[in-house]
């Protein structure tokens, strides 16, 4: 080959390298939970993302958790570039280092022009400086109308009562919700729940109050199951993320019945993984995808909005359906309580499922 002809094929391969190059950095990978909650958050915040920068987006379901990523940072090996948390999680990768620090001077104003420290309702805006709030959601209970017979659950405590209401009840296997919802079915008042369970009696007070249940226990794995399980008749009740419920109920017309007594309420954020390199387009993403616009789609799930500038294009029909309207029926989920003991708590709950 002539002098000329490999500086041609030289050139042609610099080319198609920076070609792929540039076609990597202009795509992300985002992660979340899937189902309905996924589906809006395609609508409206990656969608719309993509048609304004042109950028990629590839989108993955994942059922909660740091392990996987942990094994990313550590190995150097990011494969995930923007992750969807529930604050416990974010707690725990936040602590760990597992990700970057989003300053809240980045953070935009929201559309009525209101800075982002008061647009964000109470708890939002400083609620981790690895993340950015999205929505506020709650881990509710619900029954089918259909196979739940002549009584029907009202409180925490139907859940626990075999007696009353027999049956099979589907609950997600992890210890987090759980352990509150024993407590609160025990009679603990919800502003002691964490205090109680910080110590060796209360956590042995939840595990006993689980045990008087434990042999009706559908156990499932991802939010994504719990309205199959209702509306097959293989549980008379679930625990759910309310806006799988309500998804199914508008939709599908599922004659399912929320029970919003007990509920334990959250805030879902965006935060991007430790060391991806492509962090200034994730950071770029997570501004928009929390924005006022983006996140009034939430509605659509019935999930609340992290901003109150949301408020203004949320559907007044579907406000008595947010988690926000159940606050006081209910408790905020402690995430520092989480961080401290839960590794210790999620090994005595798998302990407590082998016996």
């Amino acid at each position: 080959m002539n002098k000329k002809l490999q500086l041609c094929a030289a050139l042609l391969a610099c080319g198609v390298m920076a070609g792929g190059q540039a076609q990597a950095e202009d795509s992300l990978t985002f992660v979340s939970f899937g189902g309905a909650y996924g589906a809006v958050q395609q609508k409206y915040q990656i969608d719309p993302y993509v048609e304004k920068t042109g950028t990629e987006i590839l989108f993955q379901n994942y059922t909660g958790g740091v392990a996987e990523i942990k094994a990313q940072v550590e190995s150097g090996n990011i494969l995930w570039d923007v992750v969807d948390f529930e604050t416990i999680d974010l707690e725990r990768a936040c602590s760990e280092g597992l990700l970057e620090v989003i300053p809240r001077e980045s953070l935009p104003p929201g559309d009525d022009g209101v800075a982002a420290e008061q647009d964000f309702v109470p708890g939002a805006f400083n609620d981790s400086p690895c993340g950015v709030s999205e929505v506020v959601w709650s881990t509710v209970f619900a029954y089918n109308k259909d196979t739940i017979g002549a009584t029907v659950p009202k409180t925490m405590a139907d859940v626990f009562d075999t007696k009353k209401i027999p049956g099979k009840r589907a609950l997600r296997k992890k210890a987090q919700i759980n352990l509150e919802w024993a407590m609160l079915a025990d009679g603990v008042p919800a502003d002691q729940v964490y205090k109680q369970l910080a110590t060796q009696e209360g956590q042995d007070r939840a595990f006993a109050k689980l045990d008087t249940i434990k042999d009706d226990i559908v156990w499932f794995d991802s939010w994504s199951q719990a309205p199959g399980l209702l509306n097959s008749g293989a549980a008379v009740m679930v625990q759910s993320a309310n806006g799988r419920l309500y998804t199914v109920m508008k939709k599908e017309n599922k004659p399912f019945v929320i029970v919003w007594d007990g509920n334990v309420y959250d805030l879902e954020a965006l935060g991007i993984v430790k060391g991806t390199p492509k962090k200034d387009l994730a950071m770029d993403f997570v501004m928009f995808a929390t924005g006022t616009e983006p996140l009034a789609g939430m509605q659509d799930a019935a999930y609340g909005p992290a901003r109150k500038s949301s408020l203004a294009h949320v559907d007044p029909a579907v406000v008595p359906d947010l988690p926000s309207q159940h606050i006081a029926e209910g408790l905020r989920a402690n995430a520092t309580f989480w961080s401290d003991y839960g590794e210790a708590l999620n090994e005595k709950f798998n302990q407590w499922l082998l016996q």
